[in-house]
């Protein structure tokens, strides 16, 4: 409770104040915000997107479309991944070396063929685990473009 100070007459001191304290109530919220910032969880990986312009420059409309490297990875049934490179199953560890040998085929008159857009496209009851190892395999690979692929369940349907 806070005391206020009278003016002018004497014998009128302090008085008792009707005006709530919030100084114990804005502490208590400060500590709580460092409370949550603290435990909030921190992201360990981190997927850089670039969203296309949203109409692509005069000098790309031109261009002839490249042949798109695609990197499938499916669920074979036991829950474990099968990789597919242009439709050609795939080791794990043998997955960048096809990729480039792919990307050669697709792009043979390209400067830096690490430049170029790989696309990933992963059935919806994989794990995301194993949507990440594959696409840090590629980043390890110095693969610059990593894009995912999303479709619905139609059209993947249709693909096979």
């Amino acid at each position: 409770m806070g005391a206020k100070l009278a003016g002018g007459g004497r014998g009128k001191g302090l008085q008792p104040s009707s005006e709530p304290n919030i100084v114990p109530f804005i502490d208590i919220l400060l500590v709580l915000l460092i409370i949550f910032m603290v435990a909030a969880p921190i992201p360990t990986t981190d997927v850089k997107v670039d969203l296309p312009p949203p109409s692509p420059p005069p000098e790309q409309q031109q261009e002839k479309p490249k042949t798109p490297t695609v990197v499938d990875i499916r669920d074979d049934g036991t829950g474990l991944p099968q990789i597919f490179v242009d439709a050609q199953l795939v080791e794990s560890d043998q997955l960048a070396a096809k990729v480039l040998e792919r990307v050669t085929f697709h792009v043979p008159d390209s400067p830096n063929r690490l430049l170029e857009t790989v696309r990933v496209r992963a059935d919806q009851t994989l794990p995301y685990r194993s949507v990440m190892e594959t696409m840090a395999i590629l980043q390890e690979a110095n693969f610059q473009k990593v894009s995912l692929v999303a479709e619905d369940a139609i059209s993947q349907d249709q693909l096979r």
